[in-house]
């Protein structure tokens, strides 16, 4: 058995973990999921079993162990928030890991994801929105990324909110009818009831108090609603969702380069892309879209380049289509 020092990328979501084994070479080696990562969201005891089980998964794929593992890079959100590496190392070390452990931003990894260029830029767009620059391999600039209070505009928290919003002023009377309202009552389990309280529908009371019951954030869970009806507000909704993010870019936007795109809302064909891409004008010409799945590859790029490896754009196709067969 070949004892070379491997190296584990790793993409560490709110939702998701995945793990990329590879070795110095960037050959992927092996990839594992696990559940929860991100310590801010899940806390350190669950984030660290989602990573150890991704990790875990990796290994196994490849009859390896952690010990031979010389270099860790766990890509992720919030890492200056969660106070350091400690809460991570030391889960890892009794598995006998004693190697380099370096943290990354998870919108640096899926801009690798998608580009090994040192210049270009990501645009994340699920159900949070955020931009950055990349520049000589690092992050140079980022625009939004502010959460749903203050910012994320153009995310499918914006979208979720606006849709609410319209639903809202719908049966308030305040606002255009809309096909969203029927959608939105449905999502909380309500119908029009054609009754009136103090000169109120019934169903706005109860929607508005169904809607006030829920954290703010699962309001990200209606944004499909907007992308499913044939609605002239529900097309608005979406327009300015894509001019938002547009403009969001526009606020690091220096030079040409690769724009790799992440999340669910402006990766799909139509109204948002499209108002994007009109916002944007000329700008757009220069710039190269590309599309990512999440930020797995990337965080093996960024492991490979901790380790002083090679990556460049041979090693980011060749791990694109490994990790496409192991998943």
């Amino acid at each position: 058995m070949s004892h070379e020092a491997l190296l584990l990328g790793i993409d560490a979501g709110g939702t998701t973990t995945r793990a990329v084994l590879t070795d110095a070479a960037g050959r992927c080696l092996g990839y594992g999921a696990g559940g929860r990562g991100n310590p801010i969201s899940a806390g350190p005891d669950r984030a660290a079993e989602g990573v150890l089980d991704a990790v875990r998964a990796a290994l196994a794929s490849a009859g390896r162990a952690l010990a031979d593992v010389s270099v860790v890079v766990p890509a992720m959100a919030g890492m200056r928030a969660a106070g350091g590496s400690e809460w991570l190392r030391k889960r890892l070390a009794p598995h006998g890991f004693g190697g380099v452990l370096r943290f990354e931003s998870d919108l640096l990894a899926t801009y690798f994801s998608g580009a090994a260029a040192d210049a270009g830029y990501a645009l994340v767009s699920g159900t949070g929105a955020c931009v950055i620059r990349v520049r000589d391999g690092r992050i140079d600039g980022t625009g939004d990324g502010l959460g749903w209070l203050l910012g994320d505009r153009g995310s499918g928290f914006w979208i979720g909110r606006a849709i609410a919003r319209a639903a809202v002023q719908d049966l308030d009377g305040t606002g255009p009818r809309t096909a969203l309202t029927d959608r939105v009552l449905a999502h909380y389990g309500l119908h029009r009831t054609g009754v009136r309280h103090d000169g109120r529908w019934q169903e706005l009371e109860l929607l508005v108090a169904a809607l006030y019951e829920h954290p703010p954030i699962e309001l990200a869970a209606l944004a499909p609603y907007a992308f499913e009806e044939p609605d002239a507000t529900a097309h608005e909704i979406l327009i300015t969702a894509g001019e938002q993010l547009a403009d969001t870019l526009s606020a690091v936007l220096r030079e040409p380069g690769p724009l790799v795109i992440g999340g669910g809302v402006l990766a799909r064909p139509g109204p948002v892309r499209e108002a994007f891409l009109a916002r944007l004008g000329a700008a757009a010409d220069a710039l190269e879209l590309r599309a990512v799945d999440d930020g797995a590859v990337g965080a093996a790029m960024l492991a490979i380049r901790a380790a002083g490896g090679v990556a460049d754009d041979a090693t980011l196709a060749r791990l694109t289509r490994a990790v496409a067969a192991f998943r």
